[in-house]
């Protein structure tokens, strides 16, 4: 393996991180010098030294191996979230290291989680910095692949058989700088969008900016101790339900469908299964807390029921209510679409649409063979039929995913964690979700859980983001041939 290029390229991975540490650093500067201006300005430095320096004295190398691609992806990641501890750890106040370590993983994995008590209390600049983790979180989880690995096409074709947004035909069909030009225009143009739209519907421009950052990203962390509950205006909720509902979907398809005007969104299975779905959950979840009685007003159960099922669907975790106190009914609807999530192609974590979709057509197949033996039953999508080792590997992921979920929950009971808030914090960290329900609720935090916990739901949480292949098979390279 050839470090030199590995260096480099992590390298660009790092200035990139820096030049977000100076423009909140920036912020910091605008809001008088808060007390993030130092913190921020040192971090931006020390990142910019370490990101600088291969580039310095190694020289630029245009091809790379499978082995030099995966550990670049891998450890860009890593050294993102390492480097983006450094604000938390200089600024001190809640953050010891374990929950800046933890914090910065939540917010490049777009997950959303926090161990903040008061999250008003910490400097507009360390939080524009938090949010600006899950902005470059969000857009470097596809960008990375797409930047360092198209160039080895034999792993390109080894990894589609892991990610399941190559199985639709509406995929990404573009050359790899056209591809990185569509995800780009979308990611940028739903975020100045979303910012204006929140700007008129009354957000000041701080406020506005660092919740399309968490709402493109599909990440979650807010500017309020109480979230998106803290504004009480219908108009920000729905403007911030469409862009969830949009930030979960296939961006190939949205370029397709707004800057092409054609209809390739309304013709994937996978979009209508994922938009049904979160119909149907909204239903059901709305129905529920109202006759129940937890929602006396009708139509406030349905504006708070979609808000919720929409913002666990998309693995963005914001929340106008606290889903803790739900009926269990609500409470396991929702902890479904922890699993689930959204579309592959998108920023969102979770098993996603399309493998949660095939898995569910598999098991119609099987049932139809199981009545006629002798049939062919081909499992389809968007009326391509998908290939048998491809189906077969989706549903051993759901397997692996599921069965990692529930070591961590095992591992967590074992630190004196008690069984929801274990299992409902794996199930979040895994899918990138954020919030689970019992001390880690929609409204609550991750304050309470001890050190080795926070460290065994950070890996879990970058697990679920890097798709869990990338990230395992980093330790077994040195056996590559």
């Amino acid at each position: 393996m050839n470090l030199k290029v590995v260096s480099r390229n992590i390298g660009i991975a790092l200035l990139l991180n820096a030049l977000f540490m100076y423009i909140s650093a920036i912020v910091s500067a605008i809001y008088n010098f808060d007390a993030s201006f130092s913190p921020l300005l040192l971090s931006a430095f020390i990142t910019s030294v370490a990101g600088l320096f291969p580039l310095i004295f190694v020289k630029k190398f245009y091809e790379i191996s499978i082995k030099e691609g995966f550990t670049i992806v891998v450890f860009s990641w890593l050294l993102s979230c390492l480097f983006g501890m450094l604000p938390y750890v200089l600024y001190g106040g809640e953050f010891t290291i374990v929950g800046s370590w933890f914090e910065s993983v939540s917010g490049y994995t777009t997950t959303g989680a926090t161990v903040l008590k008061d999250v008003e209390s910490v400097p507009k600049g360390l939080l524009f910095w938090r949010s600006s983790t899950h902005w470059l979180g969000g857009l470097g989880v596809v960008l990375f692949m797409l930047l360092v690995l198209p160039s080895v096409s034999t792993f390109r074709m080894r990894l589609s058989k892991m990610e399941i947004s190559t199985l639709s035909k509406e995929n990404f069909r573009f050359k790899t700088h056209q591809t990185i030009r569509v995800i780009s225009t979308v990611y940028l143009g739903l975020t100045i969008i979303q910012t204006l739209l929140l700007m008129l519907a009354g957000m000041n421009l701080y406020d506005a900016i660092n919740h399309s950052f968490s709402t493109v990203s599909t990440g979650g962390f807010s500017t309020k101790n109480l979230s998106i509950q803290s504004f009480d205006s219908f108009k920000i909720e729905l403007i911030i339900m469409i862009f969830m509902v949009l930030s979960g979907m296939h961006f190939g398809l949205l370029y397709s469908t707004f800057a092409k005007r054609s209809t390739s969104i309304f013709n994937s299975s996978v979009v209508r299964f994922y938009l049904i779905s979160i119909v149907i959950g909204g239903i059901f979840v709305s129905l529920n807390i109202w006759l129940a009685g937890t929602e006396s007003n009708g139509m406030e159960a349905f504006r708070i029921g979609f808000f919720q099922v929409i913002s666990m669907a998309t693995t963005t975790g914001f929340a106008t209510a606290d889903s803790s106190v739900w009926p269990p009914f609500s409470m396991l609807i929702l902890i479904y679409f922890s699993f689930q999530c959204a579309c592959s192609g998108s920023t969102t974590g979770g098993l996603k649409s399309d493998r949660v979709f095939i898995f569910f057509a598999s098991i119609r197949a099987q049932l139809r063979k199981q009545i006629h033996p002798n049939a062919v039953v081909p499992i389809k999508i968007n009326n391509h039929i998908l290939d048998k080792d491809l189906v077969y590997s989706v549903n051993l992921y759901i397997a692996l995913y599921i069965a990692i979920t529930f070591l961590v929950t095992l591992l967590l009971t074992l630190a004196g964690i008690n069984i929801t808030d274990s299992f409902t914090a794996s199930v979040a960290s895994m899918g990138n979700v954020g919030p689970g329900f019992g001390s880690v609720g929609s409204l609550s935090n991750y304050s309470s859980f001890p050190p080795i916990a926070l460290i065994l739901l950070s890996a879990e949480m970058l697990l679920g983001r890097l798709e869990i292949y990338s990230l395992l098979l980093i330790f077994v390279l040195y056996r590559w041939r």
